[in-house]
């Protein structure tokens, strides 16, 4: 799935669990989601999937945009394990509207050998509207993790994509911030048949390079990362709705900056614990809702 020749911080996690071999049957999940604009609604068109990833139907729940599909994707293994690889690859078509969300949040289970990959491919045709807003990743003791995301859309469409990181389970008896051994994600964007538009990569190893450190995570533990690929006038618009802040009771911090090549805009956010982040990353992707279809934000489920 991904080679150490284009990850070179996969190479000190290659080798084999003594349990089952990575990429073994049953190690390998498979999700692929398919949305169409059908008679003044988007329906899931095409769905396959393969344990332990899974998906069921596509439900109307949005009271804002009642027309828009919503998933959810759930893994039936409890979280990542040593070995493990998954590939979604999610499709939207002209005028499709979507909600992509997970059942809770991705647990990257303690390993001692190898490591879990995650590839993700995203293609969106005109006019399309995605919302991929996943719970947070929780990389636990020991944990390697990487993902690779990766998105094709033209200028009329318009995708939000987050993540959420957190330092690992924070009040756990034994204590487990800034334990795990590697997080690196990378999402890549580009237009139809043409060159990338931007590539943001960034790879944490707090055992050989401290994130509590200035001008990296200080004191802060939760990250919140927002990509908002839209047109130049739709981001323009967002952009203006969002000044820096810095709340320094919650604490929390916030900033948007723009994405080169008119693909959009990244929103980032630190704070010390999850709820003031998933806060704040759901008020910038009301605003950009609001700006780019004209649609509010319904409240948050109180369960969630």
């Amino acid at each position: 799935m991904i080679s150490v020749d284009d990850a070179p911080e996969l190479a000190p996690y290659l080798d084999e669990p003594a349990q089952l071999p990575s990429g073994a049957p049953g190690k390998v999940g498979l999700l692929r989601l398919a949305f169409e604009h059908r008679d003044r609604r988007t329906v899931l068109a095409d769905l396959f999937r393969q344990a332990p990833l899974l998906a069921q139907q596509a439900l109307y729940w949005d009271t804002a945009m009642p027309e828009m599909a919503c998933v959810f994707i759930i893994t039936t293994s409890g979280g990542m394990l040593q070995g493990d690889r998954q590939r979604i690859d999610v499709s939207l078509g002209v005028n499709a509207r979507a909600h992509l969300t997970t059942q809770a949040a991705n647990k990257i289970q303690q390993m001692d050998a190898n490591h879990a990959a995650q590839i993700q491919q995203i293609t969106l045709a005109d006019n399309a509207y995605l919302e991929y807003l996943p719970e947070p990743v929780i990389p636990y003791r020991n944990s390697r993790f990487i993902t690779r995301t990766g998105v094709t859309l033209p200028e009329s469409a318009t995708m939000l994509y987050t993540e959420i990181l957190l330092p690992g389970r924070k009040y756990h008896r034994q204590g487990e911030i800034f334990r795990y051994d590697l997080f690196s994600s990378t999402v890549r964007a580009a237009r139809p048949g043409g060159p990338d538009l931007f590539v943001e990569k960034f790879v944490v190893e707090p055992a050989s390079f401290g994130v509590a450190r200035s001008g990296v995570l200080d004191d802060f533990h939760v990250f919140g990362n927002v990509v908002l690929l839209t047109s130049p006038e739709r981001a323009a618009r967002v952009y203006e709705r969002t000044p820096p802040m810095w709340d320094h009771g919650t604490p929390l911090v916030a900033g948007v900056s723009r994405l080169p090549n008119g693909a959009g805009l990244i929103y980032k956010v630190l704070g010390r614990e999850t709820e003031p982040v998933r806060a704040q990353v759901r008020e910038f992707c009301g605003t950009a809702r609001m700006e780019t279809v004209g649609r509010a934000l319904p409240p948050a489920f109180g369960w969630r």
